[in-house]
């Protein structure tokens, strides 16, 4: 799998022009040393996450239901509880229950802990798996974050705070473009444009991920296969093949649906694929839930797999000012907002927020199709179940660590972005 990129971008403009004064001083919120709490806070974290990556899905497909679905809800779950760390009030209650948290469960100063570990945890270095998430909030420099904001931004989030000159939008524009390019390493580029004249704080979130299957696809076992867009029309497509290959599977007749794992040669994440029997993807988008794919991963074993996989490489461009609205969160998008916990003042309100993504899938898992590695041949095909994802499916990207989605989507036509 090629690198998978996201970004979110938040907007923040002022209620009206000029900064009135104002000094509410948000409470410290201090990451934690690991004990059995800590523990159980990481554990309905994930829960949490997994219930907002799911609803936040369905929302996207949706919106257009004949095309392909790539996003990290793990992208934007960590800038909106950046952006819930700097709001108040009824504001940061909404933001924070839209993420899906149960407020009497956990505190606010629990879940930006349960965040603080899950961003350590990611960022441990690893031999072959590269994750790089990168946040940075850009400040018009006639704007003064609170000392206790930027504390908390960088030691909870590793957030750095840059103070940008809005008044001249090229230049803003520039630096922000510039910051994520680099972060992305090239993959995103103009980011930013014709910013609103009023923009006085820009949030962005980056997410790169890069990483080789422990098994890889041999290039020369790829061909071109039939892919069923929908009944009426048909793509040719690059088909990858793995013969005889051990891996999780499960098949679940209920949902009509079969599950199959691609373990990365980092154990720490791990590719699904779920592919609907014809007909059957609005169903099981319907059904998607927490519990159905703790269910799913519970019932999985090893089997011999022969597997047909499309080559791929699709992307997602969301406005989710639109969308989020639809979670609980929208007081942050108008006058009532209150985000006086990023400078003391309440005159911010979001003005726009952002998603892209873009996922590649490829023979060795990596940008460079020349490299592959040895295929392991276990048992004779004829004891193989053989799966062909050769209509529309389902792919996410699995972190061990965090037990929790780094990327989700729909492959509707991979010849397609």
């Amino acid at each position: 799998m090629s690198p998978l990129l996201a970004l979110l971008l938040a907007v923040l403009c002022p209620h009206v022009f000029g900064f009135p004064g104002g000094t509410t001083e948000p409470e410290m919120v201090s990451p934690e040393e690991p004990n059995n709490r800590t523990t159980d806070n990481s554990l309905s974290l994930a829960r949490s996450n997994t219930d907002f990556a799911f609803s936040l899905y369905k929302l996207l497909a949706t919106q257009n239901p004949g095309d392909n679905v790539i996003f990290s809800p793990l992208s934007v779950s960590v800038a909106l509880a950046l952006l819930a760390l700097g709001a108040r009030g009824n504001t940061q209650i909404e933001t924070l229950q839209g993420l899906k948290f149960n407020l009497t469960q956990l505190s606010e100063a629990e879940i930006h802990q349960g965040f603080h570990l899950l961003l350590s945890h990611l960022s441990k270095p690893g031999t072959h798996l590269q994750l790089n998430m990168s946040t940075a909030v850009f400040v018009d420099q006639q704007l003064h974050l609170l000392e206790s904001f930027q504390q908390e931004a960088q030691t909870l989030y590793t957030a750095d705070a840059f103070p940008t000159n809005f008044q001249d939008p090229p230049a803003a524009e520039k630096l922000i473009n510039d910051y994520v390019e680099q972060k992305t390493q090239g993959k995103i580029q103009e980011l930013v444009k014709d910013l609103d004249p009023q923009t006085v704080m820009v949030l962005v979130n980056c997410l790169f991920f890069k990483a080789k299957w422990k098994t890889p696809f041999d290039p020369r076992d790829t061909f071109p296969m039939s892919f069923h867009v929908n009944e009426s029309r048909v793509e040719n497509v690059p088909m990858m093949s793995l013969d005889d290959t051990q891996m999780l599977y499960f098949r679940d007749e209920a949902l009509g649906i079969t599950v199959v794992q691609l373990p990365y040669s980092d154990s720490r994440a791990c590719a699904l694929f779920v592919l609907p029997d014809q007909g059957r993807m609005a169903e099981l988008e319907a059904t998607m839930n927490p519990s159905t794919f703790q269910h799913w991963r519970d019932s999985m074993s090893t089997r011999m797999i022969n597997l047909f996989l499309p080559k791929f490489s699709i992307s997602g461009d969301y406005n989710l000012k639109e969308v989020l609205p639809k979670l609980g969160i929208s007081e942050v998008f108008s006058v009532q907002a209150d985000l006086s916990g990023f400078t003391g003042n309440r005159n911010l309100h979001v003005s726009e927020v952002v998603h892209k993504a873009v996922l590649d899938v490829a023979e060795n898992g990596t940008e460079a199709a020349a490299a592959t590695g040895i295929k392991a041949s276990f048992l004779s095909g004829s004891f193989s179940t053989m799966v062909i994802f050769n209509r529309p499916f389902l792919v996410a990207l699995f972190s061990e660590d965090t037990q929790g989605f780094l990327f989700l989507g729909k492959v509707t036509n991979p010849v397609h972005s």
